[in-house]
């Protein structure tokens, strides 16, 4: 399992909370939302109370909760990831993903990330949580909603507070790369250089720069209610919205 859930299992254990790890066999990077379907998918016990799945990190949490789990959990914890998810990375992540999937099921849940992709050092955000947690991180998670919590790559006594946060926005430049040219077309592979993050006062990105550890509610409202009078002025005056009564009377 990967070296950051690892050590969140060893912090959370060592203070004394009770855990039921569920985790994808291999990395599932920008899995986001997605489900495995058409195919059985193999649960692998390694150990009491510790299970892999060969499938997403959204696969982990559906089997978790509805089969392997027979009791309420206090809290479902996705992460700690390699790698920041802020901004519209939230779109893409398994981690995030597998975090609402948890809260859209009734349970409260939290996504955990850091910001580095190399050389990470997961122990301070581990132990960030078990104090967030002592703290009564738990009591502001509802259902339908996840805290994101985005971490600077800082020792544990060099981060300079929390700050509460809104989604950023970035641009990624360069991002797939050309890997073989054939005679009917090419091959090629996501993934490009750093994020590009805009400047924007308040976001998470903004904060983790900073040296702040980034909470940001995540909200998963689909309907957007804000276009609902340019959309029914269209239907109107374009006599859609009477079909109905147009066919009688043909």
């Amino acid at each position: 399992m990967a070296a950051g859930l690892r050590t969140m299992q060893k912090a959370l254990a060592e203070a004394g909370h009770e855990l039921i790890v569920v985790a994808p066999h291999t990395e599932r990077s920008a899995a986001s939302h997605s489900l495995s379907l058409q195919r059985d998918l193999r649960v692998r016990q390694l150990a009491d109370n510790e299970y892999s799945v060969d499938g997403t990190p959204v696969d982990c949490v559906v089997v978790a909760l509805q089969h392997i789990i027979q009791e309420p959990v206090d809290l479902v914890i996705s992460g700690i990831n390699a790698g920041q998810n802020m901004g519209e990375d939230v779109l893409y992540s398994g981690t995030v993903a597998a975090a609402l999937e948890a809260a859209l099921n009734g349970n409260k849940a939290i996504a955990v990330s850091l910001n580095s992709y190399r050389n990470q050092n997961f122990e301070p955000t581990a132990a960030w949580i078990v104090t967030l947690l002592e703290l009564g991180l738990t009591d502001l998670c509802e259902p339908g909603m996840v805290l994101n919590i985005n971490f600077p790559h800082l020792p544990y006594d060099e981060i300079k507070g929390i700050r509460l946060t809104q989604t950023g926005h970035r641009r990624y430049y360069n991002f797939i790369r050309i890997t073989a040219e054939h005679e009917d077309g090419f091959s090629y592979r996501i993934g490009g250089d750093n994020p590009n993050w805009v400047n924007l006062e308040g976001s998470d990105a903004d904060a983790v720069k900073a040296g702040f550890i980034s909470i940001t509610p995540l909200g998963f409202k689909l309907t957007n209610v804000q276009c609902f009078p340019a959309v029914l002025e269209w239907l109107e005056t374009r006599g859609l919205l009477r079909l109905e009564e147009r066919r009688y009377a043909l």
